[in-house]
């Protein structure tokens, strides 16, 4: 029987469109059957639509399905992909402005500091009730899951369902990408090896490929040379902790003290950039005209036979073959991976895939100040998914009164009773306590 794909959240632009062009151009995959599903039908159906040009053009055999109806698609399912957000930019804009009314300017407000916790309780929900069908409805398939923030969304799957699940990020393959670059080497010629959570990860060993020499003395040197104004946050991490942080410096300040207090303006002196909500809903209408225009037809679609960069359709293939392939990161429960972490926490380490599932590879401890660093987003995590799941108003403050970011009662309080407000029709059961009776705001 050919493997049955379900990937939830087709309709988005960069992700849906990404995903089918590696799952149409794995050779392993052809004559499977993919079911693209999304709540968004306009633009679901010319992604289909499109998706069928490529089968056809390409000859890749496979069958093709779209359905609003995710319970309908999830029936029998082998693999389970899922990319979802809400209403992305206008909401990540709200994340973003609201601790700021508090002084708290966030250098990016989508996977950690209070934009994190945020983002998560809305994420959560949904992804928690896909696996909760998938139990019921394909118990075996695994779960590839791509929505930040990947950590904590996969924490709380794990904690409340028993699906196998996974989750993927391409940011340390960038991270040694930019290393090859400072030090003018092939991206390949570099084998990294990382560990930590999604975004917070740490390099423990790098090396040439060809030789085996340590990559880390010449790194150093190379960076002496290259513009002191590239991922200098990271560099200073560098020179701190001994060990290079992925990936990149907008995305590890997420996790950190250092970057977010209005007063200070370390924003500055480390360049961390914005996120730009108005650039990416612009792109986002571009690239949708693009696929209607391919799906009716015009133009052709000989540019997309190239890989993404993401991983679920090379994990996927490797799982039906018969011989265990490597990633460089997968997200999976630690399990022992990092010995010095909690076992339940969903770590970021070098997996292995084969047809008994995604299995983190044993790395040993993190230097002591790293995992303790690790040890309070890994708190937060716990709390966070406590939070999304239950409504727990309680267990959504003291994450946030435990975030780096974070050093007041009232303004934690404060902050988090604006996003409950601004995102009431997201988060209905934070409006109500378990015994049914309305829950009063915290006071501040």
């Amino acid at each position: 029987m050919p493997p049955k794909i379900v990937v939830i959240g087709a309709a988005s632009a960069s992700f849906g469109l990404g995903t089918l062009r590696d799952l149409m151009l794995s050779e392993a995959l052809r004559g499977s059957a993919i079911v693209l599903v999304d709540l968004d039908q306009e633009a679901l159906a010319p992604m289909a639509a499109l998706a069928r040009r490529m089968n056809r053009e390409w000859g890749r055999g496979m069958t093709i399905r779209h359905t609003a109806d995710r319970r309908r698609a999830l029936a029998g399912a082998d693999f389970v992909i899922v990319s979802i957000e809400l209403d992305r930019e206008r909401r990540w804009r709200l994340d973003w402005e609201i601790p700021l009314r508090y002084g708290i300017r966030q250098p990016l407000g989508e996977n950690g500091g209070p934009g994190g916790l945020s983002h998560a309780l809305r994420v959560i929900p949904p992804v928690v009730a896909i696996a909760r069908d998938m139990e019921r409805l394909c118990p075996r398939a695994w779960l590839l899951n791509f929505s930040n923030p990947v950590a904590r969304v996969c924490r709380a799957v794990t904690r409340c369902t028993s699906i196998h699940t996974v989750g993927l990020c391409h940011g340390l393959q960038g991270l040694v990408g930019w290393m090859a670059s400072v030090l003018k080497v092939p991206a390949d010629a570099l084998d990294a090896k990382a560990a930590g959570l999604n975004h917070f990860t740490w390099i423990l060993d790098l090396r040439l490929r060809t030789t085996g020499e340590d990559a880390y003395p010449l790194l150093r040197r190379a960076l002496k040379r290259h513009d002191p104004d590239d991922h200098p946050l990271s560099r200073a991490l560098f020179d701190a902790f001994g060990l290079f942080p992925s990936c990149g410096d907008n995305h590890i300040a997420e996790y950190l003290p250092y970057c977010h207090l209005e007063r200070h303006r370390n924003w500055e002196r480390y360049h961390l950039r914005l996120y730009d909500w108005d650039a990416a809903a612009r792109g986002r209408k571009q690239a949708r005209r693009r696929i209607r225009r391919l799906a009716q037809g015009h133009g052709s679609i000989e540019d997309l036979r190239s890989p993404s960069g993401e991983r679920a359709a090379a994990i996927i293939a490797a799982a039906l073959g018969g011989r265990a392939a490597r990633e460089i990161a997968v997200n999976v429960p630690n399990r022992g991976c990092i010995a010095n972490l909690p076992d339940e926490a969903v770590v970021e380490v070098p997996g292995t895939v084969s047809r008994r599932g995604v299995r983190g590879v044993s790395v040993g401890p993190l230097p002591e100040a790293i995992a303790a660093m690790c040890r309070t987003q890994i708190s937060i995590n716990e709390l966070t998914a406590e939070a999304a799941v239950t409504g727990s108003r309680e267990a959504a403050l003291q994450a946030l009164l435990i975030d780096p970011m974070v050093n007041d009662v009232d303004t934690a309080r404060a902050i988090l009773n604006d996003y409950l407000r601004a995102h009431t029709d997201l988060l209905p059961h934070f409006a109500v306590r378990r015994r049914g009776s309305p829950a009063r705001e915290m006071s501040s």
